[in-house]
């Protein structure tokens, strides 16, 4: 055990850069997938593949080295996101099909869904980052 662990940023501090990095990352990834897309002329499945590839590359680069600024590996950190990335998503699409099946039919509803889905993703991927993903290295 490290007798003199490093002291945890303020947590305020990590929200305000994390929002930062996912607004960033949105429009990185929304960009990558419309040029893809309407550009490239490809489908919208690789369009999104290739958004979501995007994306998934620079969410990790700056959640490692601006949001949580570790100095642990990638080779720790890497598999660790990527399983923290699939495992929120797949809770995303609980969390849609769940609510989808209880509320009322409605594009109202269906959008309400959505957030939900979104929200439980970006909560759950904050704290798997913070305490599992990025927890083992230095921070700076």
């Amino acid at each position: 055990m490290d007798p003199d662990p490093a002291p945890r940023p303020p947590l305020i501090g990590l929200l305000v850069r994390y929002g930062l990095v996912g607004a960033a990352n949105t429009g990185i990834g929304l960009t990558v997938i419309l040029l893809v897309e309407f550009v490239l002329k490809a489908s919208p499945v690789v369009a999104n593949a290739a958004g979501y590839g995007v994306g998934f590359a620079v969410g990790f680069v700056l959640n490692r080295g601006f949001v949580f600024r570790s100095e642990a590996g990638v080779a720790a950190t890497g598999p660790r996101y990527l399983g923290a990335v699939a495992a929120c998503y797949g809770l995303n699409l609980l969390v849609l099909q769940g609510l989808r099946a209880v509320l009322p039919p409605g594009d109202l509803a269906r959008a309400a869904a959505q957030l939900c889905a979104m929200g439980a993703y970006t909560v759950t991927l904050f704290a798997l980052s913070r305490y599992w993903v990025f927890a083992g290295g230095r921070t700076r």
